[in-house]
């Protein structure tokens, strides 16, 4: 990962690390002055699970935590008291602690609170008087602040969905553009790059989608952003389209690196719509940003539909043609267009092999 990307990362990341930082030194404060307890390092520590610096099911991770650490402490409590601290009772503890957790829930979160809180208790804090409930509240202080610190002090729903959908729309039409220009140049040297980076960019597919989800769960939580929850329709419209069509990109650029090098004859109308394509792609983009519905863009979508002839090409030119049917049906779709309405849009073409060609690239 280069320089540049590591900052582009921690800036997108910079929120929830403020908010951990802040939830976190709350946390302790409220246990140990507010419920009087000595070392309440179960509030912090909740605080930075809950929130994290990943993005999505916070709501589900506190439950999770405030369960998992209840277990572990109160297995742990429970056979310590009982059975004494040391290695058998380590392996005893921790199997216990950690099989109960799997019986509740298979949430991985639970169970390894509870396997990690029954080690703590076995070794370095060994029950005594109210612990087990004091660390318990703790956990549950330190879950209820991190909810209080992304309702209270959140990124903005809209924002945070924005600059994780940037890299979608950006790979998706840069792998447009250079498809295009592999064909121009008749050369699959550049198809084979083109798919390449296309492959690169599923990062950016799930990081959009856990930003999307975290974006709905703050409109959620946040009452100074549960106003706002509308302004995200058309990224959660646009999000399964986007991904589809970069999957079919994939396939896309995979056909044209057979095609060139089998020197196929391919439609001399392919590049220019490749390049609407991508060009309609990134005003998509702008207009989701902006907050206005993607007319201009369907627009231009529109236009490239009406591109593919009922002339037959061989079989590369026509597998290629059918996928570029398929993206302007997911980017018709991105726009909030019905999937029957764009498939109607398209000009009617029997080629073998046109599909839904996404799965398994």
């Amino acid at each position: 990962m280069h320089v540049h990307q590591r900052l582009n990362r921690l800036r997108l990341m910079a929120p929830p690390i403020a908010q951990c930082a802040v939830a976190a030194a709350l946390a302790w404060l409220v246990a140990k002055d507010l419920l009087g307890h000595s070392r309440p390092f179960f509030a912090p520590i909740a605080v930075v699970v809950c929130i994290g610096v990943g993005l999505g099911q916070r709501l589900r991770r506190v439950g999770e935590l405030v369960v998992g650490v209840s277990l572990g402490v109160g297995v742990g409590d429970l056979l310590v008291s009982w059975i004494g601290s040391g290695a058998w009772q380590i392996a005893l503890v921790v199997a216990l602690a950690m099989a109960v957790a799997v019986l509740l829930d298979s949430g991985s979160l639970i169970v390894l609170q509870a396997g990690s809180s029954a080690v703590l208790v076995a070794t370095l804090l060994p029950p005594t008087g109210t612990g087990g409930i004091d660390r318990m509240l703790d956990a549950l202080v330190g879950g209820l602040m991190g909810l209080a610190a992304v309702a209270l002090l959140p990124a903005s729903p809209k924002a945070l969905a924005t600059r994780h959908a940037m890299g979608m729309f950006e790979a998706l039409a840069d792998a447009l553009r250079r498809i295009a220009e592999a064909i121009e140049r008749s050369d699959s040297a550049l198809a084979a790059e083109a798919l390449e980076a296309a492959r690169g960019s599923q990062t950016s597919v799930e990081e959009f989608k856990q930003a999307l989800e975290t974006s709905r769960e703050i409109a959620t939580i946040s009452p100074l952003h549960r106003h706002r929850r509308t302004r995200l329709e058309g990224y959660e419209t646009a999000a399964v389209p986007l991904d589809h069509a970069l999957r079919n990109a994939r396939v896309l650029a995979r056909r044209a690196i057979v095609a060139l090098d089998g020197s196929s004859e391919l439609p001399p109308w392919l590049p220019g719509a490749l390049r609407d394509l991508a060009d309609a792609t990134l005003l998509l983009r702008d207009e989701l940003a902006g907050g206005r519905q993607p007319e201009r863009a369907g627009a231009a979508i529109m236009a490239v539909a009406s591109r593919p002839d009922a002339e037959r090409w061989g079989f590369s030119a026509d597998v290629m043609i059918a996928q570029v049917r398929s993206i302007i049906v997911d980017l018709l779709q991105a726009t909030g267009t019905e999937r029957d309405e764009a498939v109607a849009a398209l000009p009617p073409l029997d080629v073998p092999g046109e599909k839904e060609s996404s799965e398994g690239t």
